[in-house]
């Protein structure tokens, strides 16, 4: 089966990427608005690491009718945002993190979570996550339609502390482990996965 990508409906496209490029990690992102007062968190699978030298990840936030996201839009006002690596254990929690609330409303209203302060950001973080990723916005470029739309804003995160929790982190070799870590990926429509089995394939020389 072959389709043409500019002759297919932009949810044709979702679709067809969202069911091909899995399993996806999840960034599940608080940011503040801009008078401090709300915290709003969300959840996005368009997300992965651009560099480690500086250590950039990215995170796309699409558009609903060419309207930004309060991600994008609290990330953009106040420069920063905590990305939380999504485990089994609060993974339905993150889901009532994707309804659609008025700007001064906070998702996490909907959920169980926890929220703590973390010194030198004004965003909390959420107390729950095993591995939180803080961050400095380094850019926010505009993706646009062929008809000049702006449908989605790519955000370019530069990471500036990492905090893990102890049981997911081997503080000998300096490793992440996965096994402790429960990590949740995205596939499409309304499914989600467990890592599974894990095997090793040593590089060549």
């Amino acid at each position: 089966m072959q389709f043409d990508a500019d002759k297919i409906s932009p949810k044709q496209n979702y679709k067809f990427l969202s069911g091909s490029i899995i399993p996806r990690p999840i960034a599940f992102v608080t940011t503040i608005s801009a008078d401090g007062n709300t915290v709003n968190a969300a959840p996005f699978s368009f997300f992965n690491i651009i560099s480690n030298d500086p250590p950039l990840v990215s995170i796309t936030v699409q558009r609903v009718d060419d309207v930004k996201k309060d991600t994008s839009r609290n990330a953009e006002q106040n420069g920063e945002l905590i990305i939380h690596i999504v485990s089994e254990s609060f993974v339905s929690d993150m889901n009532e993190t994707a309804a659609r609330l008025n700007s001064d409303e906070s998702e996490l209203d909907r959920t169980s979570l926890h929220l703590e302060r973390v010194n030198g950001f004004a965003t909390p973080q959420i107390k729950e996550a095993k591995i939180k990723l803080l961050a400095s916005l380094e850019k926010s470029i505009e993706i646009h339609n062929d008809t000049g739309v702006v449908t989605a804003d790519l955000l370019i995160a530069r990471v500036v502390r990492y905090d893990f929790s102890r049981d997911v982190f081997d503080e000998e070799k300096e490793y992440i482990l996965p096994e402790f870590l429960d990590v949740v990926s995205r596939l499409s429509g309304n499914d989600y996965a467990r890592l599974g089995e894990r095997y090793t394939i040593r590089r060549p020389d």
